[in-house]
């Protein structure tokens, strides 16, 4: 069976139940479910003090047991506070040729951006424990998407599009949140990636500052050396009565105007139910014609085929 063990880098657990919804959903589908004790940390508004919540990962460098998935319970903050103390080389040694899969998505992006750029780790954006295998109604696609993608050296993504360019481009798959992205840009934390393929995604800003964070990426040169520029949810982006009608749309249309490079819109990846599971740092091809938009991406770890894993159609029912 698949084992998962949980990690908790950032927020502290605020939702519970959606936590025991969400360890019950995984043990329903056949999962071993371990670390439940990260889900009893609290420090402000922290899982636990800095070093525990580093020491979720650098643990993974010395047990003597790996997991086959460390997951991610919650975004919100946090991991920023741990880069400087992330044992880099330890984790390349173990993990390089290991089938531990690292999955999480908004904060973890942090982690996602300063394993690749100190040990060159491919990691997962993905659904967490609360928020989406925890959430009152398990969301197909999320389920389905992420099950096929970690159990196979190759899987795809398709999805309808607003783009009307056609597109066909290959390059590093990478990417996530936005503002978390923007704020490791200088450090030293921010992988310099040519030639890829970017994928961004946020929640609760406006949208002058999802102008202005594009901007940065712009500005830094980063758009610059992409491919494509691929646009996820970006929920509870509304403007503010000062904007007189600048939305989210105008945004986007901006940067599309000044970088140059493809944008292509509607992944399904972010703070909505909809989320497919995407590798950070591996070889991806994206197409574009007639409204479908598709991304193939190969050379990600996977689940043993020794492993027993749930069956991607069929969703988990507890009481």
């Amino acid at each position: 069976m698949t084992r998962l063990r949980l990690i908790a880098p950032s927020g502290y657990p605020h939702d519970r139940d959606a936590m025991t919804r969400g360890v019950a959903r995984l043990r329903a589908a056949g999962c071993t479910v371990d670390g439940l004790d990260v889900l009893d940390r609290l420090e402000h508004r922290y899982a636990g003090g800095d070093a525990e919540r580093v020491a979720d990962l650098n643990a993974l460098a010395i047990h003597p047991s790996l997991p086959d998935i460390a997951l991610a319970i919650r975004g919100g903050y946090g991991a920023t506070r741990l880069l400087e103390h992330i044992h880099y080389g330890a984790l390349r040694e173990r993990l390089a040729d290991a089938a531990t899969l690292l999955v999480g998505h908004s904060d973890f992006t942090a982690i996602q951006m300063a394993l690749y750029a100190k040990s060159g780790l491919v990691t997962f954006g993905g659904p967490m424990l609360g928020a989406d295998f925890g959430a009152p109604d398990l969301n197909p696609l999320m389920w389905e998407h992420f099950w096929r993608a970690v159990s196979a050296p190759e899987a795809s993504a398709s999805w309808a599009t607003a783009t009307t360019t056609e597109l066909d481009v290959h390059g590093p798959l990478w990417g996530g949140n936005l503002a978390v992205l923007c704020s490791l840009i200088g450090t030293p934390y921010f992988p310099r990636i040519d030639g890829g393929i970017l994928f961004v995604e946020d929640v609760g800003e406006p949208p002058f500052r999802i102008e202005r964070l594009l901007y940065q990426l712009h500005l830094a040169g980063v758009l610059d050396r992409q491919r494509a520029l691929v646009l996820g949810h970006f929920t509870h982006c509304r403007p503010h009565a000062y904007d007189n009608g600048y939305d989210i749309d105008a945004a986007f249309e901006q940067i599309s105007r000044v970088a140059h490079l493809p944008v292509v819109r509607g992944l399904p990846f972010g703070h909505e139910p909809d989320k497919f599971t995407l590798p950070f740092g591996v070889p991806a091809r994206l197409q574009v014609a007639n409204g479908q938009a598709s991304l193939r991406f190969s050379g990600h770890p996977h689940l043993s085929a020794a492993v027993s894993r749930p069956d991607p159609g069929k969703l988990p029912q507890i009481p």
